[in-house]
């Protein structure tokens, strides 16, 4: 480990050393330094970013990749070193460039502390889309206001003050905002889960409107039956986005991973909804009981001494149905460290053009992004009995270990009930 970095380790190590404060007044003083501190942190990070990636550039330039293709896997690179996602390693390699190369004001406020790397990536979310010179117009023009200004405050000067410096390039911002409207699912724990539409403002606060007066309606029929605004506002939702009549008749598709004793023998191991996350056990047999969709039950196994889905083969180029099934339960979510999205890709982890078998222990359940992004130059991938090993073109190299479908002491047997 180059020297730099050692003494960035021994700071580490002293701040994990660091007795606590011994009154109010030095605890508040700490509170402040560490927060600079955060932020200096954050500075130094997006110049080390921007330095990875030109260096990235020169040797894919050097390789004679495409000049499209320059850099491709640099925000894998970083989410994996920030322990974050790749899509959010694309988001702060943005940030850095943009800090580095045209917000000199916004990066010098950040090194000292006066802005948090929160407030810096606002101010960048808010002018990304300008001309770099624009962008640098705008960095100067609040220089002096934005460590004092407010969240709010700060993305409606931000916001204003880039209109006026590009009109041309605000007005088309602003015309191809609508192609970005989509409709998300995120769970919320509890059981529950948000259903998020990015929409244009319009049509948000006509939707919203409609969606009050419909409660309102209902609360003066008196129909309401002890529901609030806002539950027959949601109801609502739901009834009208699927045609039922009431939202708690919705047939729905779902997959529920839970063990034998817990789905007949009242036994209280948590079960798992795929994408979502654990829910008590209790709760799943109420989702099974309440649905009025048809269920069935699926017997998956384990290894007893791993807790983990039993292998299956192919002789196949591509995942058949069936093992594919069982790698998205597994897996849950993108199989490469700190990556949260959803599995769009069932892959070999070493390339069936290397020889990789079309295999339980070979498969690794991927987003899109992740999957493209291996396909990089100094890339690689591979399966161990522990899970999936993600190399770096620098050498580094994080795992990503098997989520155990069980505890210990407890056999899987009847296994994932569900609902059609």
């Amino acid at each position: 480990m180059p020297g730099d970095a050692v003494d960035l380790v021994r700071i580490r190590q002293a701040l994990a050393a660091m007795r606590p404060a011994d009154d109010p007044a030095e605890a508040v003083d700490r509170i402040r330094v560490l927060e600079e501190l955060k932020a200096a942190c954050a500075a130094a990070q997006a110049r080390e970013t921007v330095v990875l990636n030109e260096h990235r550039q020169i040797q894919d330039a050097a390789h004679g990749r495409a000049k499209g293709d320059f850099g491709r896997g640099v925000c894998g690179e970083v989410g994996l070193a920030r322990r974050e996602s790749p899509n959010r390693g694309r988001t702060r390699l943005r940030l850095a460039r943009h800090l580095v190369q045209d917000m000199p004001h916004t990066l010098a406020a950040l090194t000292t502390g006066e802005i948090s790397e929160d407030r810096a990536a606002l101010l960048e979310r808010e002018t990304h889309w300008l001309p770099p010179a624009a962008r640098r117009r705008v960095d100067e023009s609040l220089a002096e206001r934005m460590p004092f200004l407010g969240d709010r405050r700060l993305i409606s000067e931000v916001r204003q003050e880039a209109i006026r410096q590009d009109p041309v390039a605000a007005t088309d911002h602003f015309d191809r905002a609508p192609a970005s409207r989509h409709v998300t699912v995120k769970p919320a724990g509890n059981g529950m889960a948000y259903l998020t539409a990015l929409l244009p403002l319009e049509q948000a606060v006509a939707c919203r409107r409609a969606l009050m007066e419909h409660a309102a309606s209902v609360t003066a029929a008196g129909e309401a039956t002890g529901r609030t605004t806002h539950q027959i506002m949601a109801d609502a939702v739901v009834e009208r986005l699927t045609g039922q009549e009431r939202a708690t008749d919705t047939t729905v598709e779902i997959q529920l991973v839970m063990t034998d004793a817990a789905l007949l023998d009242g036994e209280d191991t948590p079960a798992w909804l795929p994408g979502h996350g654990p829910v008590p056990a209790e709760h799943a047999r109420q989702i099974l009981g309440r649905t009025e969709a048809e269920v069935y039950l699926r017997r998956l196994y384990t290894a007893p001494e791993t807790k983990s889905l039993v292998a299956m083969d192919s002789q196949q180029r591509t995942f058949p149905a069936l093992l594919r099934r069982m790698v998205l339960l597994r897996d849950d979510l993108c199989r490469t460290p700190y990556c949260d999205a959803p599995i769009r890709h069932a892959d070999h982890a070493v390339p069936h053009r290397d020889g990789g078998q079309t295999s339980w222990e070979n498969a690794s359940g991927l987003c899109a992004r992740c999957n493209f992004m291996k396909e990089n130059p100094g890339w690689n991938h591979r399966p161990g009995p522990n899970g999936l090993e993600v190399r770096t073109p620098t050498g580094h190299v994080y795992a990503m270990p098997v989520r155990p479908f069980a505890p210990p002491e407890r056999r899987w047997g009847p296994g994932a009930g569900q609902a059609a």
